[in-house]
């Protein structure tokens, strides 16, 4: 039964939406609007059964309500999924049938840009709701494509990161296996190789980690070998549930901190990195760029300059996690789960 399951974990709203005309079939999970209307982004993903789709939506929704209310945000958290088939391709009759999914919710639910979808298909989705955000944006405002704002967080958290398990304070030298070059991983390799960093790049684009790798003056290796990189950081930017007993074994980094959600496979996944004496930045604080810069759109209340600020913080959020898991032999993410929960009234 749903309630019953791990990941439903009290979410206020479960919806499905289907329309007939354009085939699309969403589900939009809305975990927590204690702070505010509940944000987080839409992916349009291929999923391998409707009950791995449900569990995607409910992990990434309850991981934006830890995210903004670790990010200071005055929103609660929610997610959008889009079933993908060959039959029912993302037309802009598809998106509009996706806005008016949204809007039917009234205000609840506010989405915006994440896999397989672009500040392009939310201008769509606009056309039929107000409650959406991560539009093109012009220059000097917040809003636009979350992803180099994703990638910023991802680098000044990482920098806390190296600081704390490494001692360093700059990138010189650090070498760091980059998984995943999308609109957040290639970002962040670029900021990473001009900070001096020492790079491994694979993504499922074989030809794209070479291209990066020579553009920047890395190495790109296959997707099966990054994560058994020796390296000093793995950074995971691509899908979740990365992080699981065989993987963690077979790392060789001191720090995990990557910008992809649900990082973890399972609720233990965060101790077994802890006891291999592995820094885990918590995905949802590190990887939080993106919807500070759509939040601030959103709402109205900001601009790039207020956005480039906020991003700012996640550095110094995520050294008072570690000091906190330091000081009490804890894992990272039992430390920022605890944090976030008490922020949302959990």
């Amino acid at each position: 039964m749903i309630f019953d399951a791990l990941d439903f974990d009290a979410h206020e709203v479960l919806h499905f939406g289907h329309d007939a005309a354009t085939g699309l079939k969403t589900i939009i999970a809305i975990h927590s609007t204690h702070l505010g209307p509940a944000a987080g982004g839409c992916r349009w993903w291929t999923y391998a059964s409707d009950a791995e789709a449900v569990t995607d939506a409910l992990r990434l929704s309850r991981g934006m309500s830890y995210k903004n209310a670790m990010a200071g945000l005055p929103m609660g958290g929610g997610k959008g999924v889009i079933l993908k088939f060959d039959a029912a391709p993302k037309t802009e009759s598809l998106l509009e049938a996706f806005g008016r999914t949204v809007d039917s919710l009234g205000g609840r639910y506010v989405t915006a840009e994440d896999v397989g979808m672009s500040d392009a298909d939310m201008t769509v989705i606009a056309r039929q709701t107000r409650h959406v955000s991560g539009l093109p944006s012009a220059a000097g405002a917040a809003g636009g494509n979350p992803g180099p704002s994703t990638a910023e967080g991802i680098f000044v958290g990482m920098r806390a990161a190296i600081a704390h398990a490494l001692g360093k304070r700059d990138f010189a030298g650090v070498r760091v296996a980059i998984q995943g070059l999308g609109s957040v991983g290639g970002a962040l390799a670029e900021k990473l190789a001009v900070a001096g960093a020492v790079l491994t790049l694979a993504d499922i684009d074989d030809a794209r980690a070479r291209a990066y790798a020579a553009r920047l003056g890395g190495t790109a290796v296959p997707v099966s070998q990054i994560a058994t990189t020796d390296a000093d950081v793995f950074s995971p930017n691509a899908l979740g549930a990365g992080l699981d007993a065989e993987t963690i074994d077979g790392l060789r980094v001191a720090v995990v901190a990557g910008a992809a959600n649900n990082q973890l496979a399972t609720p233990t996944d965060g101790a077994r990195l802890h006891a291999r004496g592995i820094l885990y930045a918590p995905d949802y604080v590190i990887n939080a760029g993106g919807i500070i810069n759509v939040a601030a759109e959103y709402l109205g209340q900001g601009d790039a300059a207020s956005v480039a600020r906020a991003i700012a913080r996640i550095e110094g959020r995520l050294a008072d996690i570690f000091a906190v898991a330091k000081a009490e032999n804890l894992p990272t993410d039992a430390v920022a789960d605890s944090m976030a929960r008490k922020l949302i009234g959990r």
